[in-house]
């Protein structure tokens, strides 16, 4: 996932001075090599309120001169000045964000439960700010606008229409009551983050007895028995209430009873009796978004959430969601049946439940394709796929990463590397690693951009990482992984790529700033590359022998590739209808376990799999606006990238066709969105793209 960040908060702005940065670290321009970095060292959680305050009234200052300009409005007194404003409140945010998703502790949350409402208060008031609106719309009218670079065009014509959608045209009083909805959404976002957060940090699995551990790779056992010894618990060990703990525990446990305990903590997350229940924060929070879209002239939130998007039409969604659920309803059947037979053969009483599916899911794929998880896992050490992604953005993108010791990290944990096109020598920024879990850090796996890639003044490098949540084992000892925590990997820096292979002028359009619908191709096709023999051969080493996965193995996993597509397609994509169908709510006065229960159930929803984000716990959608209305995406860019994918595979000669990776950079990595991404594609791949190639791929059958 990419942590999208505030829009105008993140734009890349003129240096300023100010006594007070002598007093408050937060303030001080960042500098140092690579064009500045966060001085992580120096910052403290108290400095974070008066360093808001003073950079939100600084940059709004600067947009106030801009609206003020006496001169007639122009491309580079409106539009450029805007890319220019706000350095030190984008800095601070960047700053702020990190601290909220990685260091979130009992002193910060009042800090962010106070602050956040402010990012948005400003965000109001440069959009309704008449004046400088007047001027946006005016260049955006100017026969002069025609005379400028497609890029230029593009970048005012972003401005015009975020400036609509977010109310600029609206009555005084609907503004004001869109002001009040944003402050109001600002505090639940947080409330629910935080609620979530601390579900998954107090509810864990203790594993008392040896027994408990019956099944678990040995891998696995440690990191529950450090997990344990690291809160001080009595017991011999613990599973953390993370995805990343929780999902191994589910697929090799033995021990059924301690499954179904694992899988209730992990499910019930913000659905608890308890002060952490998030069901009334986000049924408020759908009702302020209902309200919101309509005073902005949209029956449902969800018409006004794909407003901006490749989709445009909620409609189109379902239908494309739709057309993946019934072929994966069919393949979730047929796989359940065989685990069945499984559990019956094994003596079993019980008919498969959702705590039993990796379970079983894992048998069945040993015994189907000799694949088996705990045999593919020695070969998958952290630090030699990390070696293996910088190889395939050397291959692909003529990339090379360095690493170096003269960047302030946040964490002990955290790396970084120098990134250089290999070709040129030329640094285009740095990369920082953050790979553990750890308290306070929310579960998942994502990629942020501290600062974008942009050329409006001079060239200023683009600063990225990527944050996971794999578990430490024994101090020393290699970090083996799953495959399916390789291929988060992999996507995640396939986001990381997207920011680190920009090459735009303004910052609005840099990078990862697309249509959130589009954000999620160049992530999910670089996860293709994972299973290349290329890759394996070279980085697919055992951690104990040095010696390469055994070609034998490269062609079994080859064939089991769509293995259990039934059910991941399944879970993902229960969780992207309920949450359309939530935002397309006239009303949104329901209660949550209800509205879940009945939608699943007109979905045909098999008893076996749970939604892979339920309601309460859903912080892709309640966390922010981001994503909400907007799940779908991952299907819809798998839809490109699988289309993209065969670009390669079918038309080019390999993942590794230099010619089709060419493209893939001058089309669709580099370029930002300074192109309309429907374009874009069409350039990189000579036609639009269908839902064929995923069928395809997934082995779903192809409906003509």
């Amino acid at each position: 996932m990419k942590k999208i960040l505030l829009t105008l908060l993140m734009s890349v702005p003129v240096v300023t001075t100010n006594a007070q940065t002598t007093k408050n670290t937060l303030l001080a321009d960042w500098k140092g090599p690579y064009g500045g970095v966060p001085a992580f060292e120096t910052y403290t959680i108290h400095d974070f309120k008066p360093a808001i305050e003073a950079a939100i009234n600084e940059k709004l200052g600067e947009y106030d001169k801009i609206a003020n300009n006496p001169s007639a409005p122009t491309f580079e007194n409106t539009i450029v000045a805007m890319e220019k404003a706000g350095k030190k409140l984008a800095q601070i945010k960047a700053v702020f964000d990190l601290y909220s998703s990685n260091l979130n502790s009992p002193e910060f949350e009042p800090i962010e439960t106070a602050m956040t409402p402010k990012f948005f208060e400003t965000n109001n008031k440069i959009y309704q700010n008449a004046k400088l609106f007047n001027r946006i719309a005016a260049v955006y009218r100017s026969p002069e606008k025609s005379k400028l670079t497609k890029e230029q065009q593009r970048l005012v014509w972003y401005h015009y229409a975020n400036f609509v959608r977010e109310g600029a045209q609206a009555d005084a009083k609907s503004k004001a009551r869109i002001a009040e909805i944003n402050q109001e959404l600002a505090g639940l976002f947080t409330k629910f983050s935080q609620n979530q957060l601390a579900d998954e940090t107090n509810y864990y699995l203790a594993l008392q007895t040896e027994a408990d551990f019956d099944g678990l790779p040995i891998e696995l056992k440690n990191a529950a028995i450090a997990e344990a010894k690291e809160r001080k618990l009595s017991a011999m060990g613990c599973i953390a209430n993370t995805r990343s703990s929780i999902e191994p525990f589910l697929t090799f446990s033995n021990r059924r009873d301690l499954r179904e305990k694992a899988f209730q903590i992990f499910v019930s997350r913000g659905d608890n009796d308890n002060v952490n229940n998030n069901n009334e924060t986000l049924v408020k929070i759908l009702q302020l978004r209902t309200e919101k879209a309509k005073l902005l002239g949209f029956a449902t939130f969800a018409d006004w959430s794909l407003s901006n998007t490749m989709a445009q039409k909620p409609e189109k969604t379902i239908d494309l969601m739709m057309s993946v659920w019934n072929p994966a309803l069919a393949k979730v059947q047929e796989d359940v049946a065989e685990m069945q037979k499984m559990v019956v053969a094994e003596g079993g009483k019980f008919k498969i439940a959702p705590w039993d599916y990796r379970y079983y899911a894992e048998k069945v794929r040993k015994a189907k394709y000799d694949v088996d998880a705990n045999q593919i896992k020695p070969y998958l050490q952290l630090e030699k796929l990390r070696e293996g992604m910088f190889w395939v953005a050397g291959e692909i993108f003529d990339l090379s990463f360095k690493p170096v010791n003269n960047v302030p990290v946040f964490h002990p944990d955290v790396r970084v590397w120098e990134v250089s096109n290999k070709t040129t020598g030329n640094v285009v920024g740095l990369w920082y690693f953050d790979p553990y879990a750890r308290k306070g850090k929310r579960s998942g796996a994502w990629m942020t951009a501290y600062r974008e890639q942009s050329k409006v003044d001079s060239a200023v490098l683009t600063l990225v990482s990527n944050n996971c949540n794999f578990i430490k084992g024994k101090e020393n000892e290699p970090i083996l992984i799953s495959w399916d925590d390789a291929s988060t990997l992999f996507h995640e820096f396939g986001h990381a790529l997207h920011g680190l292979c920009s090459n735009v002028t303004y910052p609005t359009l840099s990078g990862t700033n697309t249509p959130r619908d589009y954000v999620e191709f160049p992530s999910q096709i670089l996860e293709r590359w994972l299973a290349t023999p290329e890759v394996l051969n070279q980085f697919a080493l055992h951690y104990q022998t040095g010696q390469p996965m055994p070609m034998a193995l490269v062609e079994r996993i080859e064939k089991a590739a769509t293995f259990n597509e039934g059910f991941s397609t399944v879970e993902t994509i229960s969780s992207a209808l309920v949450d359309m169908k939530l935002h397309l709510l006239e009303n949104a006065k329901i209660d949550p376990k209800t509205f879940e229960k009945e939608t699943l159930a007109a979905l045909h929803m098999p008893s076996e799999i749970v939604m892979r984000h339920r309601i309460p716990q859903f912080g892709h959608i309640f966390s922010g606006d981001d994503y909400a209305a907007g799940y779908y995406g991952y299907l819809w860019a798998d839809v490109i990238s699988a289309d993209a994918t065969e670009a390669f595979t079918v038309d080019g000669k390999g993942l590794y066709d230099k010619a089709v990776a060419k493209r893939l950079l001058d089309h669709v990595f580099s370029v930002g969105n300074t192109v309309d991404p429907e374009e874009s594609y069409i350039k990189f791949r000579g036609k639009a793209a269908t839902s064929d190639a995923l069928m395809r791929a997934r082995s779903f059958p192809v409906v003509k």
